[in-house]
């Protein structure tokens, strides 16, 4: 059998049309297609508004500036992620405060939230501020990892009651809904990720769902350098250049138009490894959260000898990954604050292993992973 990679993109629509009318149309910076994308998005997730951004982190940044974010700040997110989340709190001169995570859904543990946010803060006209530090905690951002999502109704109120913007790190979740909302529609803004192995892809690329008009103008204002002027090259702030081009745009239009079957196979996907390796004592699976339709962008197994499997998989050509080492564990980030009572995240991070789930991925292979990992458990 040929090697099963792990996440592959899946160009078997209009990718190559679209990007050729894109270059053909010798706008290369901007464009047709960045609209038609933008619009795509909106139609699909229900946003009011959607920007397209060079990447899911550079989203992230911006979301948090429109949030008001500020220099010194702190915000509150969650300890297992891909580091992209920490970095862009950091790009704007704030500092995260990691939460550990539920050990079921392995997201923000939102009691544990509550717990802090009433035992270890404090609000003051309409700011909250951490007791040890007086620094302001201006947001929080859940991320949902792997395409599931927390409660948003609970975490919702909890920001509302303690003045936190509400910022949807929702890189993972492109088809997720929660209680029929689509993920990045319940904040103040929600940011997706087009990276090569998302549900579907730009090669890089990212987007800012924003609901109303004001906020989404501003993102445009700031990922064109601050431009305020049609003919002169004034910048009325520090800008950043932080566009989505148009033939990357392209692709992106093809694979919206195939958003609906890629969602499908990734449930097809859970459910044949599910089914396949639920006799297996030593095998966890990720607990969905109550109201959600997740799009199962990644299907993960938690086992406690997750890196020999990882060895083993490989020797039969299956390329798998573990899940992302915990951020405070990290060298840049060893020195901020991480809320916990049993570091779940740690357990869970350190047990986790990627399966090979592109959307191209035959049912045969599906079921060759599955003889091999039960394989190795004699």
């Amino acid at each position: 059998m040929l090697p099963i990679p792990l996440c592959e993109p899946n160009l078997s629509g209009n990718e190559w049309q679209y990007v050729k009318e894109s270059l053909d149309s010798n706008w290369l910076s901007g464009g047709s297609f960045l609209k038609k994308f933008e619009e795509s998005v909106v139609e699909y997730t229900g946003a009011t508004y959607a920007v397209g951004i060079s990447s899911g982190t550079t989203a992230l940044h911006i979301a948090l500036l429109l949030a008001g974010v500020q220099r010194d700040d702190l915000v509150i997110t969650t300890n297992l992620s891909f580091v992209a989340t920490a970095n862009a709190i950091k790009y704007t001169g704030a500092d995260p405060i990691f939460l550990d995570i539920e050990p079921e859904t392995w997201l923000l543990d939102i009691k544990l939230l509550a717990e802090f946010l009433e035992k270890q803060c404090y609000v003051e006209g309409q700011s909250c501020f951490h007791k040890a530090t007086n620094r302001r905690i201006s947001a929080v951002v859940p991320v949902h990892i792997l395409g599931n999502m927390p409660d948003m109704t609970e975490l919702g109120a909890l920001a509302d009651l303690y003045y936190l913007a509400l910022v949807e790190d929702a890189a993972e979740s492109l088809g997720s809904f929660y209680k029929g909302q689509h993920s990045g529609t319940f904040g103040e803004a929600g940011t997706l990720s087009f990276n090569s192995n998302k549900i579907i892809t730009t090669a890089g690329g990212g987007m800012l769902l924003a609901n109303n008009e004001q906020a989404a103008k501003r993102a445009k204002h700031l990922i064109t350098q601050a431009k305020s002027s049609t003919l002169e090259y004034l910048h009325d702030e520090v800008g950043y250049n932080y566009r989505l081009v148009n033939p990357l745009a392209a692709i992106g239009l093809a694979q919206m138009e195939q958003l609906p079957r890629f969602v499908e196979k990734k449930k097809e996907i859970a459910g044949l490894y599910t089914q396949q390796l639920s006799i297996l004592p030593e095998i966890k699976f990720q607990k969905i959260t109550s109201d959600v339709n997740s799009n199962y962008w990644h299907f993960v197994i938690l086992v406690k000898n997750s890196r020999e499997l990882i060895q083993f998989l490989a020797t039969h050509s299956i390329e798998t990954r573990p899940l992302w080492i915990p951020l405070n564990e990290l060298p840049p980030y060893r020195n901020d604050l991480y809320i916990s009572n049993e570091n779940h995240t740690q357990q869970v991070a350190y047990q986790g292993i990627m399966l090979p789930c592109s959307t191209s991925i035959t049912l045969e292979q599906i079921a060759f992973v599955g003889e091999k990992i039960i394989e190795y458990y004699p």
